[in-house]
């Protein structure tokens, strides 16, 4: 078995723009969430709005890409539970980040 052959280690990938919808967009409470949620997956997790791309996995990452109310993110996991870990970030987003 060769190691980093995506097919040999079950890798997947998965990708999804979400919009921000929570009033506030992405501060530092949402952030911490985010974080936490992805956190929890082995998967390489990466956000992208407006050409800039950090680690889902960073929350100073995050607060810099400016995700205001109705801002477009672009989510990419790569790894062993992508589409798990697509599944919980949609969660959070769809709850408005349990802030409304």
């Amino acid at each position: 078995m060769t190691r980093g052959n995506p097919t040999e280690t079950g890798a997947t990938a998965a990708s999804r723009t979400f919009t921000v919808t929570n009033k506030y967009g992405i501060h530092a409470r949402p952030a911490a969430l985010f974080v936490k949620t992805c956190s929890q997956f082995q998967s390489e997790i990466l956000v992208e709005k407006d050409g800039a791309v950090v680690s889902g996995k960073s929350i100073m990452g995050l607060l810099t890409l400016e995700g205001h109310h109705g801002a477009q993110l672009r989510i990419s996991a790569n790894g062993p539970d992508a589409a798990e870990a697509m599944e919980a970030l949609g969660t959070i987003f769809e709850n408005k980040f349990y802030e409304d």
